[in-house]
Order: structure tokens, then C-alpha cells, then sequence
């Protein structure tokens, strides 16, 4: 699998998702679509991140555009965290980081001093065709949403 880049087509993936879902890209064709990966379900800046996509949630329904979250956490920690902040969307599972690598999201992480690989708080938007339009790296949570609905906004 190839990672993606901008302005290119983003190659067929399929995950497995809260709701009992299986998510491909190619189910999606037709709509926009937001993935953000973020490291760990129900800490603080991944909560924030997540609400603030629930609570725009209409405004990106209104603009044809789906989102979905994605981390490493099992599916029963996403339909815990998905259930406890009634987020509208799916969040998909991925244990073995074959979605992160695709995206290129895993990096080497300083914190207290030591050093571990793990995921980069990243955003991706996909056009209704399937090409990268837009991704954001090293996602500083404030303000982010409202960003990228401007850039789905844009697309329209």
C-alpha cells in the first residue's frame, strides 16, 4: 500500500468501524470526506477534537462531507468514547496501523523525555472523487475544525 500525497488519488482502504461498520473508500465515492487521526480515545485533546468535529457535524453534513476518526484503539475503547460524547460519526479501528501507515501518520513522539513512535494528530480531506485535496499535520487542536470546514466549504 502506498502512502498518499496531495492532489492524487488516495488508494482503496477498508477498516473496520464503531456501529459495526466496515468503512472502504470507495463506498464513500460521490462525498467529501474528513479523516483526522488522533492518538488515544478519551484524552483531553483528542475529546476537544472530537467535539468540536460533533458539533459541527451539520454544517459538514450540509457541505457533503463525512467524517471519521481514526486511532489505534480497539473498537470497544471507540464505541465507549464514541457513546460517551455522542459523536455523530464513525471511528475506525486501527490495531495493526495499516490506515496509519497508509497516511504516513506514525512518528517518532518525545514526551517526558522519552521517545516512542506513535500517532501525529493529522487531518485529510478527500474530495468526491477520491483525491487528497487538503491534509493537516501536527494538528494543534484550537481552531482546527473550523479550518478545515472552511477548506471543505472551498471544495464546493
Amino acid at each position: 500500500m502506498s502512502n498518499v500525497a496531495l492532489n492524487q488519488p488516495v488508494p482503496e482502504f477498508t477498516a473496520q468501524a464503531t456501529s459495526d461498520k466496515e468503512i472502504s473508500l470507495s463506498a464513500l465515492r460521490g462525498r467529501n470526506v474528513v479523516i483526522y487521526f488522533y492518538p488515544k480515545d478519551s484524552t483531553p485533546g483528542c475529546t476537544t477534537e472530537g467535539q468540536e468535529f460533533r458539533d459541527r457535524y451539520e454544517q459538514f453534513q450540509s457541505a457533503d462531507t463525512e467524517i471519521f476518526g481514526v486511532s489505534k484503539d480497539s473498537l470497544r475503547s471507540h464505541e465507549n468514547f464514541k457513546a460517551k460524547q455522542s459523536f455523530p460519526f464513525e471511528l475506525l479501528s486501527d490495531q495493526d496501523e495499516a490506515l496509519c501507515k497508509h497516511f504516513d501518520v506514525i512518528k517518532l513522539k518525545k514526551m517526558y523525555g522519552r521517545e516512542s513512535l506513535g500517532i501525529e494528530r493529522s487531518t485529510f480531506l478527500i474530495d468526491k472523487e477520491g483525491v487528497l485535496r487538503q491534509e493537516w499535520r501536527k494538528v494543534s487542536v484550537k481552531g482546527h475544525v473550523d479550518e478545515v470546514l472552511e477548506a471543505v466549504k472551498q471544495l464546493s
